[in-house]
């Protein structure tokens, strides 16, 4: 069994532990789910259980195979380390490579210096013994090879996944700021949605939480539109995969729209209806152009809002430009929390941000914050729970005359 392991954002650690387990159930006795650290999780399987990961989760970053592990003083440890691996085992001098290194307390004064050594000792090995290195191309590099050290040991990988997994191979174009795909992912399981439920996003942008939603009602993979490093590996078994990619199984499409969303921009509306397609889903998930402060439910019945709102910078394109970001900001947040209190009654409510003051703003008691990292940003997942009588209970309080 080979050693593997996976990044996610922060703070989805137990959500990708529970999603590999669920992927182990259902498609491999030999996938084994360890333990979760700040940064991701630790796994286990053979070759043919890193295409699986590769090709379902939705959450992990990437799925990096370990070449090797051991203590180190120095940078000629580490490169000791490196050179005994048996790179030409796995890819040949004709393929680009870049490295990459991150580091948890560790005391060596240059991670640049550390990166440095993890290349020459590959580049060194394939030099003596085919007498021609592998070209480094740090933009679209073949093979990837990942560095981690922390107060006294190194571990070196070999990325299975090439690109990172959030790039699902259908985005060709952006909003501004577009949220990571597998943020979106993580989000959705930890709201405790699953298809068949009315999911709402009124701040839809490019679309990134409707389209994985659903990928995930139509059946769709996360990685069934794009390509991985370790098809270039040299053992790459291509029945294997092809296999695997053959029993994929998409469900029985929906009668009736349980997907909604919407958008001040039409621009961004058309964007999210052209992505859609692009994703492969082929049944209707209605879209609207409206401010996000005058929606109403999409449907009868309970469901789950969950959206990234706008913050900073971004909440211009939300209101009026003559006003103040701040201003703005409040009023903005000020009548979206009105909706939600008036309209959305046993709704329960998901808010995305890096603004820490919004349920403030909004005027509303979170039930649950989790904080998550979008990049290095720090941010958090607010959760309010929209119980019936809310908005009455709003009127009943004793409001102020015009003179106090």
């Amino acid at each position: 069994m080979t050693s593997y392991f996976c990044p996610c954002p922060r703070g989805m650690e137990a959500a990708l532990a529970e999603e590999l387990t669920e992927i182990a159930a259902a498609h491999s006795p030999t996938l084994k789910v360890h333990n979760q650290v700040p940064g991701g999780v630790h796994c286990s399987g053979t070759l043919v259980d890193a295409y699986r990961v590769n090709l379902h989760s939705r959450i992990a970053s990437r799925v990096l195979m370990r070449m090797g592990q051991r203590s180190y003083n120095n940078e000629n440890d580490i490169y000791d380390l490196v050179l005994e691996q048996p790179w030409e085992d796995w890819f040949g001098v004709e393929h680009t490579i870049r490295v990459d290194v991150t580091a948890v307390k560790s005391p060596l004064k240059s991670l640049e210096f550390t990166t440095l050594k993890i290349k020459d000792a590959i580049c060194d090995r394939f030099r003596d013994m085919f007498n021609k290195r592998p070209s480094v191309d740090t933009r679209e590099p073949d093979m990837r090879i990942v560095g981690f050290l922390d107060q006294r040991n190194f571990i070196i990988y070999l990325d299975t996944s090439g690109e990172a997994l959030f790039k699902r191979g259908w985005r060709e174009e952006t909003g501004d700021a577009p949220l990571r795909e597998n943020l979106a992912a993580g989000m959705l399981r930890v709201s405790g949605w699953k298809p068949g439920v009315p999911l709402f996003d009124p701040m839809c942008g490019s679309g990134t939480i409707l389209i994985e939603a659903a990928q995930m009602v139509q059946g769709i993979p996360a990685g069934a539109r794009r390509h991985f490093a370790f098809e270039k590996f040299h053992d790459f078994e291509r029945e294997a995969w092809q296999e695997m990619k053959a029993a994929i199984k998409a469900n029985p499409l929906p009668g009736e729209p349980t997907i909604f969303g919407s958008d001040i921009s039409g621009d961004m509306v058309e964007m999210t209806r052209h992505n859609l397609k692009i994703a492969g889903i082929q049944f209707d998930v209605p879209l609207k152009q409206i401010e996000a402060q005058h929606v109403s439910p999409p449907v009868d019945g309970p469901g789950i809002l969950l959206t990234n709102p706008p913050y900073g910078e971004r909440i211009g394109v939300r209101g009026d430009s003559t006003m103040a970001p701040d201003e703005m900001a409040v009023s903005f947040y000020s009548a979206l929390g009105t909706t939600l209190k008036q309209r959305f009654a046993g709704w329960t409510v998901f808010l995305f941000t890096a603004d820490l003051s919004l349920p403030k703003l909004l005027r509303l008691k979170e039930a649950r914050k989790t904080p998550f990292f979008n990049g290095a940003l720090e941010c958090r997942l607010f959760r309010f729970d929209m119980v019936a009588g809310y908005n009455r209970r709003e009127e009943a309080k004793p409001k102020q005359s015009p003179q106090e």
